[in-house]
């Protein structure tokens, strides 16, 4: 493993700690009493309550000036300064802790537990002077360091933050660390979820669990991902959905079931979509998808409040509001509105023009189901802002839903879209086994055309069926995207603590060191940038930067190109 000079230096630090009898990972319990937040919310109301405070946290920044320093340790995503005095950590003549232990030996990042008091500085800031201190976790990796370059107009610029969305995503815990305002995106979804299971629960639904891996997968059009299991010898999927499963419990007996699911699609990826993503679905019933529309408008009008204390969220540049009730479309109507064509009477070849004239493309394993999904998705989806139902689907879109009760050709769904993007997916559930048993066949053909998402049949639901399975409204959720829209984020991966990644390339940056190494990790994570650009986020000037970009290209680590718009370099 190639380290870098200050990792080398701080596991050299943690030697020489345990020589000196210090555990840097002490096994006790630190008891802590007081968090920073709690302290800065109150201290001014209530300020002889934190006379005996023990708090613990990681050290962020220090100011050492003497026998008397300054510091910050943030907890739980907040900052709060803490004041140390050598005499007052150190009795007798051994001043070890202070002059040795926390001058030389802590460092930034080091989580440590402190004892003390609060007060107020003289600048007004509320701080804690320290009493007793103990290193509860020696860290071995530097935390990102913001850097600030003055340009030639005299304007700072800060570099180095710990800002790259890739590098977020694959080390959120150091995003937590040094980003601690993105906490709040993950307390909000844990609020929402909880917002929903209080919902579901409160009117008497029952929260289940079913299987992840599944001898036949089921429940939604998406391709899964396969494994196999040795003492089985069978093949097993991940499931896509929980629906089967969820409906075979309604033929047991159960009125109402819900479960929040982990499901799994073998699918592309964009900021909508992680093959990994949690819903929840509901199924009720004798129900319809009509009372399932009431329902779900009412279910997240509450969420949104207890969110926002409000019915509206911003939503980049638009207002979204949840207010009951939304607006709703056929997906005929939407199309029309949209597009000004109606398609409710084309056969599959009148829908090929339309979609040619629309220039929405298509491929030859597509039926009549999938092209008109693909106008709508194309033509429509897009321009829904505000939440709205879109009902009454081609029975063709839709193999696991009851024919529409007055509509030939038409099935009892809605979606509800929302931000541009489908949040919910709901039917009047098939309970006609013949009926069901023809739709899954339907799909095998569809699969035989090529359609690698078409459902498969799946023998023992049908069984299921067949003991009576009364009228029953189902209802899938995405948590994913709905904590998109509920915070404000631009991509799923932001409201993932640890989103699905490539494989991460191994940097070529272990091999460099000084100037060189820094010049060449800022190159490689942008690629390619104008020279003029890379000195400036250096910070170097001079024989320096000569030094640098002389070594880089010699060694292979970046080339420089000349262009019509300037000097060009790219990395190695």
């Amino acid at each position: 493993m190639q380290l870098s000079e200050q990792e080398l230096l701080r596991r050299k630090t943690r030697e020489e700690l345990i020589a000196m009898g210090v555990d840097p990972y002490p096994a006790e319990t630190f008891d802590v009493n007081v968090t920073a937040a709690h302290i800065k919310r109150n201290f001014d109301r209530r300020p002889n309550e934190y006379t005996n405070l023990s708090i613990a946290g990681r050290l962020m920044s220090r100011r050492i000036m003497g026998s008397a320093s300054f510091a910050e340790i943030q907890d739980s995503g907040v900052r709060i300064q803490i004041y140390i005095r050598r005499d007052d950590i150190c009795e007798g003549e051994d001043k070890t802790l202070y002059n040795d232990i926390f001058k030389k030996k802590m460092d930034i990042g080091d989580i440590i537990g402190i004892k003390g008091y609060a007060f107020k500085t003289e600048v007004g800031e509320i701080s804690i002077h320290v009493t007793d201190l103990k290193l509860l976790t020696k860290s071995l990796r530097p935390l990102p360091v913001v850097k600030e370059v003055t340009d030639d107009e005299g304007n700072k610029r800060t570099y180095d933050a710990f800002t790259d969305p890739e590098q977020r995503y694959r080390q959120r815990y150091l995003d937590l660390i040094v980003n601690p305002e993105i906490r709040k995106t993950f307390i909000q979804r844990a609020k929402l979820i909880n917002s929903i299971r209080e919902f579901l629960s409160e009117k008497g639904y029952l929260e289940v669990e079913t299987p992840i891996l599944q001898p036949l997968y089921g429940g939604a059009a998406a391709r899964p991902f396969k494994t196999h299991h040795n003492t089985l010898d069978m093949t097993l999927y991940l499931r896509i959905a929980n629906e089967l499963y969820l409906k075979r419990l309604i033929v047991g007996g159960y009125d109402g079931v819900f479960e929040f699911a982990k499901d799994f699609r073998n699918e592309g990826m964009s900021r909508f979509h992680n093959p990994e993503f949690t819903q929840v679905e509901l199924y009720v019933a004798y129900k319809d998808y009509n009372w399932m529309m009431n329902t779900m408008e009412e279910m997240i009008e509450k969420a949104t409040i207890d969110l926002h204390k409000d019915t509206k969220v911003q939503v980049g540049e638009h207002i979204i509001d949840f207010k009951r009730p939304w607006k709703r479309f056929t997906m005929f109507e939407a199309i029309k509105h949209f597009t000004g064509i109606d398609i409710s009477e084309m056969d599959e070849e009148a829908l090929r023009e339309t979609a040619k004239k629309l220039e929405v493309s298509l491929d030859e394993t597509m039926a009549k189901g999938k092209i008109i999904d693909e106008i709508f998705g194309e033509k429509c989806e897009p321009m829904l802002t505000q939440p709205t139902f879109i009902t009454d689907y081609p029975v063709e879109m839709s193999p696991l839903t009851k024919k529409h009760r007055s509509k030939e050709g038409l099935v009892e769904r809605f979606e509800a879209i929302c931000n541009g993007k489908e949040i919910m997916n709901s039917y009047s559930e098939i309970n006609d086994p013949v009926d069901q048993r023809e739709r899954f066949e339907e799909q095998l053909a569809l699969g035989k055309r090529g359609d690698d998402e078409a459902m498969i049949l799946d023998e023992d639901f049908l069984r299921a069926l067949e003991f009576g399975m009364p009228p029953t409204a189902g209802v899938g959720i995405g948590i994913d995207r709905l904590s998109m829209i509920m915070t404000n984020s631009n991509s799923i991966r932001d409201v993932l603590f640890f989103p699905q990644m490539r494989p991460e390339i191994k940097s070529r940056a272990a091999e460099l060191s000084g100037d060189e190494k820094e010049v060449f990790e800022k190159l490689e994570k942008a690629g390619k940038m104008e020279l003029v650009d890379l000195k400036e986020q250096s910070g170097l000037s001079g024989k320096k930067w000569d030094k640098a970009i002389k070594a880089l290209t010699r060694g292979g680590f970046a080339k420089v190109s000349k262009t019509e718009k300037g000097l060009f370099v790219e990395a190695g």
